[in-house]
This record gives structure tokens, C-alpha cells and sequence, in this order.
């Protein structure tokens, strides 16, 4: 099978010719050793030729099924044919002027579609940007002015960026945060509803812990310093953690009551990949910010703040902004990737790649010990490997083992979580549910092997 890729068609079978990485990829990494900075890391060491639907063909000629999809980018796939044609058509017109110069449709149009597909019916406004780490800088930005306050409560788990405001947000030391300090100031950290880890329970998670965050802020910050409350419904580099029930619902109402403003990342779980537009969605939970970038342009940068008008406008004129943010290139790939979600609807795409890999994920749990956890949500879904279920000792040298047991047959996996446990899995939503089920196998044998 084929499938078009706005350029030669990428056969969606798995094919491996030569050892992983391959002569090719390895003679590129010698030249990437010379002259790219060793902090820029990579997952994999084998170099893209081209992409499509649920492959990855390397310059090896070996094609990978993409379980990653670009650290959770291209939910349309890499090069959908709307994408490319649109900001085909753009590039031929022009590349640049900057909004905040010459401003051009494109940039509203992706802000009216933003209106339109976010949570609530409120008025709402939006400003775009490069990365999800700006995205969430200016969401601080807005939320400081509008409500005269400087602090932001983050939590336990959390990811949010690499440049210093968002480091100081992020919770994990190693990679992101490790000897590039001082951080940001009126950064406060409070407990998540880790359900798998909370120590009574999962079904206590939500309201027990919703209760600690909350006596927590009200007694160190106190609620009128704070000016926002920012969390990813479903957490990403934490492990893909979903808080448990009733935890958003309770953060939400405080915010609320106390005059915060509470700001949704959505920068890996929107845009269909959780199976609905926007993963707060689940708990009916409509943020006064939503942050967005990642799956929103089809693998182009791009990245949004939207939310209530009285908070994106509180800021002075040029006070939000910035040289490329917005490129009219990048917009018109957004309008493509939303029209492709739509076209294809890609939320139920999503929910029947969950209905494919959580039942065999979980089949494989009752089997292998070393998984403690399945979970997730879509096209968002993982498994935490343990050394022992009744401790839930993390084991990342299992998770690191499998994942390369993986790549080396030709399924790109994704290490992340806390504890560096967890195998998540962020395929494009247009992939074909053999090549899941085919990467499922691949994982399972490697489970096998090391039992």
C-alpha cells in the first residue's frame, strides 16, 4: 500500500534492508558529530529521506512505522496533500512581512478557525507564535497584565519548554533544567493526581490531591498573588499521565473563584490526538487561555495562545508579538492541517487507534510483569515499566532496552515520563491500523525475548 504524500508515494510496509542505523545514516552522524552542538540529541540516529502516513523511510532505504510522528507533530502525517498545496501556494506569493508590519489573511484566519474549535463560547482572541515554549511565555505574559499578579502555579510532572520562564515551570531536572539555572522567580510546584502513583490510591487521586493543591497555594502563595494556573490535561513528558478525574474540574473552579487565570497546554495533547479537538475537553473544562503548537501546522512552526478576549487584549499594543510569529507559510499549512482533521476526522481516527493498542497493551501487562501501567487517551498512549508491581520501583533501563529491541526491528518508540519508565506512543493519526498492530507485534517480541 501507498499513500500520496504531497511527493512520491511512501509504501506503508515496514522494510528493513540494513542494520539499524544504517552506512548511510551512520556517514551523516559522523558529519553531524563535527558540527552540530552534542546537547542537541537524537532519539534514533538514522536520517529521513522522506515520510508519509505511518512510515519513515530512512537514506538506507529501511522504512520505520512512526509511533512518534515527531515528538506528537504530524497528527495529518508528514506532507499532507492540503498542507502542501496551501502553503505551496503561499511561498509563491510571499514568505514574509511580518504581521506586525504588514499583516496578511492568513494569520486571521487561522485565529478565527482557533475561535471556532477551542472550548467555550466566549469571545476570544488569539496571538501566534514559533514554538509551544513561546506560546506558554506569552500566556504568562497576558495573565500577568490582566490580573496584576506575578505567580504562576505549575505542577508535579509538568513540561512546558526549554527557554528559562518555561524551565522554571518544567518540573523534570534532567534533560531540560539541568545546570542552566538561575530560573525565573514566582514559579510555585504543587501535587498532580498521579493516579498509578498516589499513595491511596487511584480513586482518591482527584479530590485528594486537588484538595493538597489547593491548601498548598492558599497557604504559601496565597490565591490573589497568582495570576495563573497552567497545566496539560494530559501530560506528555511527564510520563503521559492523566490527572485523575475530578482534579481539573476542582483546579478549574478555584482559578475561577479566586480571579486566576486558568491556562490549558495543549501543545502535545490538542488537536484530535487525544480523539476529541482538545484533550480538557474530557471533563468539560473550558480554560480562559489554551495553549497550542505541535500538531496545529502539520510539522511547520507555529504556535498559538487563545482565549478569553479581555485577557488576550489586557496587554499594550506590540506588547505581544515577535519577527516571525505567525509566518504566513506556517498559517497557510495550519488551514490545511485543520482541514485535513475535518475532511478525515481524525478524532475518530484517534479513538479507533486507542480501540486498537489498549486492549493488546493491556493483554501484554497481564503476561509481563515489568509493565506497571497502561494508559493515555487516542493517539496519545503509554505503558510504565516497573521493576516491581508492589513497589512500582521504576525500571528505566527496561524502557531504554525496549525501545531500542524496537528500533532495531523497525518500530520508532518514544521514551519519556519522570523516571525516564515510560514508552509512549504518539502515532499520526492517519496511519494504518496494520502498521499499528504490526508495531504492537514488534513490541510484544521484544517483551518476549527479554523475559
Amino acid at each position: 500500500m501507498t499513500v500520496l504524500s504531497g511527493g512520491p508515494a511512501v509504501p506503508q510496509e515496514r522494510r528493513i534492508l540494513t542494520a539499524i542505523p544504517g552506512p548511510r545514516s551512520q556517514e551523516l552522524m559522523t558529519r553531524k558529530k563535527s558540527v552540530v552542538a552534542d546537547a542537541i540529541a537524537t532519539v534514533l540516529p538514522v536520517f529521513a529521506a522522506r515520510a508519509g502516513g505511518g512510515i519513515v523511510e530512512d537514506v538506507d532505504g529501511n522504512r520505520l512505522i512512526d509511533l512518534g510522528s515527531g515528538l506528537g507533530v504530524t497528527v495529518v502525517g508528514n506532507a499532507a496533500e492540503a498542507v502542501v498545496r496551501r502553503l505551496s501556494d503561499q511561498a509563491a506569493q510571499f514568505t514574509h512581512t511580518a504581521f506586525s508590519v504588514t499583516p496578511y489573511e492568513g494569520y486571521v484566519q487561522v485565529c478565527e478557525a482557533l475561535a471556532d474549535l477551542t472550548p467555550g463560547d466566549h469571545a476570544k482572541k488569539s496571538a501566534l507564535f514559533n514554538s509551544g515554549a513561546e506560546a506558554v511565555e506569552n500566556a504568562v505574559k497576558a495573565a500577568r497584565v490582566y490580573t496584576g499578579r506575578q505567580a504562576v502555579v505549575v505542577f508535579d510532572h509538568g513540561y512546558h519548554g526549554r527557554t528559562n520562564l518555561t524551565m522554571a515551570l518544567t518540573a523534570k531536572n534532567m534533560p531540560f533544567k539541568h545546570g542552566f539555572g538561575p530560573f525565573a522567580p514566582e514559579v510555585y510546584r504543587v501535587p498532580l493526581a498521579y493516579g498509578y502513583r498516589w499513595p491511596t490510591g487511584p480513586e482518591n487521586a482527584g479530590p485528594e490531591a486537588a484538595a493538597q493543591a489547593i491548601d498548598q497555594i492558599t497557604r504559601q502563595v496565597g490565591p490573589r498573588n497568582v495570576a495563573a494556573i497552567i497545566i496539560e490535561p494530559l501530560l506528555g513528558e511527564g510520563g503521559v499521565i492523566e490527572p485523575a478525574k475530578g482534579f481539573l474540574p476542582a483546579l478549574s473552579r478555584f482559578a475561577a473563584d479566586n480571579g486566576i487565570v486558568f491556562v490549558a497546554d495543549e501543545i502535545q495533547s490538542g488537536f484530535c490526538r487525544t480523539g476529541q479537538w482538545f484533550a480538557c475537553e474530557d471533563e468539560g473544562i473550558v480554560p480562559d487561555l489554551i495553549t497550542t503548537a505541535k500538531g496545529i501546522a502539520g510539522g511547520l512552526p507555529l504556535a498559538a495562545v487563545t482565549g478569553r478576549a479581555e485577557i488576550m487584549d489586557a496587554a499594550h499594543a506590540g506588547g505581544l508579538g515577535g519577527t516571525y510569529g505567525g509566518n504566513p507559510i506556517a498559517c497557510a499549512a495550519a488551514l490545511g492541517a485543520i482541514e485535513t482533521m475535518k475532511e478525515m476526522d481524525l478524532n475518530a481516527r484517534a479513538k479507533n487507534i486507542e480501540a486498537i493498542m489498549k486492549p493488546r497493551l493491556t493483554a501484554m501487562a497481564e503476561r509481563f510483569d515489568v509493565i506497571g501501567d497502561v494508559r493515555g487517551r487516542g493517539a496519545m498512549i503509554a505503558i510504565e515499566l516497573v521493576k516491581d508491581r508492589a513497589t512500582k520501583e521504576p525500571n528505566p533501563e527496561a524502557a531504554a532496552a525496549l525501545a531500542a529491541a524496537c528500533h532495531q526491528q523497525g518500530a520508532l518508540v518514544l521514551v519519556t515520563g519522570t523516571y525516564g519508565n515510560v514508552i509512549r506512543f504518539l502515532p499520526p493519526l492517519v496511519i494504518g491500523e496494520y502498521l499499528v498492530n504490526e508495531g504492537l507485534d514488534i513490541l510484544h517480541e521484544a517483551l518476549e525475548a527479554r523475559q
